[in-house]
C-alpha cells in the first residue's frame, strides 16, 4: 500500500510539474503575440487617432497575467491553499451524488452491462 502511495504521489508530481512547464511554454508564444498586438494596436491607435482600437489589449492582458501567475507566480499556491480551505471547512461540497460508490453498485452495473451474465 504504502508503495501505491508513493507511486500516486510521484505520478501527481510529474503531471502538475507538466502542467508548469507547459504553461511556462505557453506563455513564451502568447507573450510574443501579446507583445506584437500591443504594438500593431498601439500604433494603429496613433495612426488613425483613435484610442479605441487599444480595447483588445485589455482582456489580453488579463490572459497574460493569468498565464505568467500561473507559470511563475503564485497562483498554485494559492489554489492549493484555497483546497484546503474547503477541505477543512467546506467539505460536504466534495461528497458525491447518491454517497460513494460500494461493491454491490458496481456489481449491479457490471451485471446490467454484461451481455453473458445470467441471473440465477
Amino acid at each position: 500500500l504504502e508503495r501505491q502511495l508513493l507511486m500516486q504521489n510521484q505520478m501527481r508530481e510529474r503531471q502538475t510539474a507538466m502542467q508548469i512547464a507547459w504553461t511556462r511554454e505557453f506563455l513564451k508564444y502568447f507573450g510574443t503575440f501579446f507583445g506584437l498586438t500591443a504594438a500593431g494596436l498601439t500604433a494603429g491607435a496613433i495612426k488613425k487617432k483613435n484610442p479605441g482600437v487599444l480595447l483588445p489589449i485589455v482582456p489580453l492582458s488579463f490572459i497574460f497575467a493569468y498565464q505568467y501567475d500561473m507559470g511563475y507566480g503564485t497562483l498554485l499556491q494559492r489554489i492549493k491553499g484555497e483546497a484546503e480551505n474547503i477541505l477543512d471547512t467546506q467539505s460536504t461540497l466534495l461528497e458525491l451524488p447518491k454517497g460513494p460508490l460500494t461493491y454491490e453498485d458496481l456489481e449491479k452495473i457490471r451485471r446490467s452491462q454484461s451481455k453473458f451474465f445470467i441471473e440465477k
